[in-house]
């Protein structure tokens, strides 16, 4: 028997070590295929990029997986305990793997059920980083391998640190700092105990649990979670039982930009990030941004382009309803489809209920509850016949008609917009967006940084950014280019011109360019044919200097990269930017300084290295080490002088009279010194005002995207300096009042405006006017454009070959 009993163990050893033997060859084959562990110690995991305002301000955020790396040591004890607890509560005595969490597994498997957990979070970090997600034996077996090889090569909280930033939370959200903004709009440092413990709940299965579709579910497996960390010690029952009886309290964080008014603005950085680094560094590089964005600057820029466009439109009457609904059962849930502005918050999506002749009666659209469905609640209001008074005027088979009463306009079911009447109750006001648009750019004229950017009436409505990527005609607003380029070369703001009728051939072509209103003035100064924008004398100018300077000094400016030497296109016939147009007038501003517009001043990786800085400008000395009497250090500006600084005073000058006595005289009710030119197209089709003070510049347009006719008298000066007016009056409200300053060197002698020629100062007809050194008023009476007889030279004739092409129906009128 005794020897029986030894044959049966000897043959249960041998197969046992048969087996030892077996698994271990497994083992080792495993082992021989895993992946290298050592790529932990590299780990880059995709990060959000942020971006942010010049105050700090957060702008928007662009990931591929919202997640912000947060190291070990920024993560509180209360977030730790809750993950252990859910996860793994003695992560910090096992080897890598829990013998009595596979134990339970294994016998699960061979009863026939599925693969199950108890996988440590090493087993995780192996899985996630290393492995693929199959629910397989072999997996598990190289996934323990792994285990015990991170334990040995990392310390517990790296792989703490690892498993917490790149697990998956839902809702789009990667990481414990990500999940902690993306549900709570908090930091991690925020966070309570039951808000830790429903985020530590999550990784187990996060749609499982989603906060709105499976809330009970939600809060019972967090309140498990709180068990757990009470049990193991971490926090009290008290505490404990304070934190189950709560709410999940989640309030999801909307994703794209966050401060108002600043859509375009972030469109923009976000395509010359991509064209500068690439998606994925946009998306996953975790860069940091700071832009030049001035956030009370922008609201201000948003709100005066609004203004006029709506002022522009209004007085069109009114176009017709955004749709049509159904409004006899329930609007509200109709009503919630239909898309509003989300960046005009002050409007709002109302239906018509009723239409009489004392007003209308609306249904308003109704909110959303967090989790994005649509409130029970049905708000109504009024609009009085006196809060539409502008849309009785609309349009029947095209053709504007007035209406007797609003129910001849609207009817019930029509979708529009309203806007709250200022304390008062449910009383609104009838809105529609413009069909025109337009585009607005504020900036430093001595750095070139973009302060505000409005690119159309809303980025809700259209993403089209109009001041970068819109083509427009200048018109006018291009014929101070063509005046500096005169007095950079000889000629003074006394200079005389003839403004008369020209007819110019070109080939068998024939060109007649005229006057806003057809009028013309005779023999004038520079001075006076800036202030009142005549065509006739800028071509003659233009004519007389020759094309291919004024081209030349375009180019210097930044207004086209290669400009065609045409004779319209002294008229602004060519295309442009607003941005473009804003910075050539920077360069007035400036002293003659040539600058690049840039909405960034700085861009940092996610080591925090600055890999991008606007600022070109050299500091010699800055970092002393101690002070031994020296002088302050100075910033050494390395721009490009592009224009003579006292040409660009001459020509400030000559603005100011635009303002003052010219074509935007209302902007001198600012009653500060600005200088600035209108500018509007053949046909209305574009109206430009871009003016500044020593130290900011503003250029804007107002057109429609299909160029057509905005109507008679529709210029620069009447639709977009009443826009520019608006938005200084508010930007330089606290700022002191600051003179143009007067290069060193400049002498100012009084002239007669008429004939350009000296006069007594204080004389009647008379005006200070700036000359450089070496230059004076003329001693005798010469008017470019007169031939030798002092006969009208009316016809100029122009060879094909120094101009292949006329641009119909050039620009700059007025």
């Amino acid at each position: 028997m005794i020897r029986l009993v030894g044959y049966f163990f000897g043959i249960g050893v041998a197969l046992a070590l048969l087996a030892a033997g077996g698994a271990a060859l497994f083992v080792t084959s495993m082992a021989k295929e895993l992946p290298d562990y050592e790529v932990l110690a590299k780990y880059e995991p995709p990060v959000t990029t942020r971006v942010h305002a010049s105050d700090g301000a957060l702008m928007a955020e662009f990931a591929r997986q919202r997640r912000l790396y947060l190291p070990i040591q920024a993560v509180p004890d209360r977030v730790k305990a809750a993950f252990l607890s859910a996860e793994d509560k003695n992560f910090y005595n096992h080897p890598g793997i829990d013998i009595e969490g596979i134990a339970r597994a294994a016998y699960v498997v061979v009863r026939g059920g599925p693969m199950q957990g108890g996988s440590t979070i090493t087993q995780q970090v192996a899985k996630n980083f290393l492995l693929s997600n199959e629910q397989t034996m072999e997996r598990k077996v190289k996934e323990a391998i792994l285990s015990f090889r991170i334990e040995q090569a990392y310390s517990k909280d790296r792989i703490l640190e690892l498993y917490l930033n790149e697990i998956f939370f839902g809702l789009g959200s990667y990481g414990i700092a990500g999940a902690a903004l993306t549900y709570f709009d908090k930091s991690v440092n925020e966070l309570t105990i039951a808000e830790a413990a429903y985020l530590a709940a999550l990784p187990k299965g996060p749609s499982n649990y989603h906060p709105f579709r499976h809330t009970e579910r939600a809060i019972e497996r967090r309140n498990w979670v709180v068990d757990q960390m009470v049990e193991n010690g971490y926090v009290t029952r008290e505490e404990g039982d304070k934190a189950k009886a709560s709410d999940l309290g989640v309030t999801p964080r909307r994703g794209g930009t966050y401060l108002f008014a600043g859509e375009y603005f972030t469109e923009e950085v976000r395509r010359q990030i991509i064209a500068k680094y690439g998606e994925d560094a946009l998306y996953e590089g975790g860069l940091s941004v700071r832009t030049t964005l001035d956030p009370e600057m922008q609201r201000m820029a948003r709100s005066a382009l609004q203004h006029g466009l709506i002022k522009f439109d209004t007085l069109r009457g009114y176009r017709g309803p955004v749709t049509q609904i159904d409004a006899t059962g329930d609007w509200g849930k109709l009503l919630g489809e239909v898309k509003g502005l989300d960046d005009v918050p002050e409007w709002q999506v109302a239906v018509v209920l009723g239409a009489d002749r004392d007003g209308l009666t609306i249904g308003l659209k109704p909110g959303r509850e967090i989790s994005g469905e649509l409130k029970a609640e049905r708000e109504t209001g009024t609009v009085a016949a006196a809060d539409m008074k502008w849309a009785m005027r609309h349009v029947v088979n095209g053709k504007r008609v007035t209406a007797k009463s609003p129910a001849d306009v609207v009817a019930p079911g029509d979708v529009v917009f309203v806007e709250a009447k200022a304390d008062e109750g449910d009383a609104y006001i009838l809105r529609q967006p413009p069909e025109i648009e337009g585009g607005l750019v504020a900036m430093d004229p001595h750095t070139g940084r973009v302060l505000a950017m409005v690119g159309g009436f809303s980025y809700a409505q259209s993403v089209f950014n109009r001041t970068t990527q819109a083509m427009r005609q200048p018109g006018s607003s291009f014929k101070p280019i063509v005046y500096a380029a005169a007095l950079d070369n000889g000629y003074t703001p006394a200079s005389v011109v003839m403004d008369a009728p020209i007819t110019i051939r070109i080939g068998n072509s024939v060109w007649e360019p005229k006057n806003y209103g057809g009028e013309s003035a005779g023999p004038s100064t520079l001075r006076a044919g800036i202030e009142r924008s005549r065509n006739l004398m800028t071509v003659r100018l233009a004519n007389d200097m020759g094309m291919e300077l004024v081209a030349e000094y375009a180019e210097r400016f930044g207004v086209y990269d290669k400009m065609a030497p045409h004779i319209s296109n002294s008229l602004g016939s060519g295309e442009t930017t607003v941005m473009r147009m804003v910075s050539a007038y920077s360069v007035m501003a400036n002293g003659g300084k040539s600058i690049k517009p840039s909405l960034v001043d700085r861009i940092q990786d996610r080591y925090g290295r600055t890999i991008f800085r606007h600022d070109e400008r050299t500091c010699e000395n800055c970092n002393a080490q101690q002070w031994e009497n020296q002088p302050e250090p100075t910033l050494i500006d390395n721009s490009e002088q592009v224009l003579d600084p006292m040409t660009a005073y001459q020509i400030t000058s000559m603005m100011e009279g635009v303002v003052q006595r010219g074509t935007a005289t209302t902007v001198a009710e600012l009653g500060r010194p600005i200088a600035g030119k209108t500018g509007t197209t053949n046909d209305e089709k574009d109206a430009w005002f871009v003016g500044y003070t020593p130290d900011l510049v503003v250029g804007l347009y107002m057109g429609y995207d299909t160029p057509k006719p905005m109507g008679k008298g529709a210029t620069g000066g009447g639709l977009s300096a009443p826009i520019f007016k608006e938005f200084m009056a508010q930007a330089l409200e606290d700022k002191p009042i600051v003179d143009f300053r007067i290069p060193e060197g400049m002498k100012l002698i009084a002239i007669d405006r008429k004939t350009g020629m000296q006069a007594a100062e204080g004389q009647a007809g008379t005006i200070m006017e700036a000359f450089k050194p070496g230059t004076a008023p003329a001693d005798s009476y010469w008017v470019i454009g007169m031939d030798e007889t002092a006969s009208e030279q009316s016809q100029q004739t122009i060879s094909p070959s120094a101009n292949r092409a006329i641009v119909s129906g050039a620009g700059g009128l007025y």
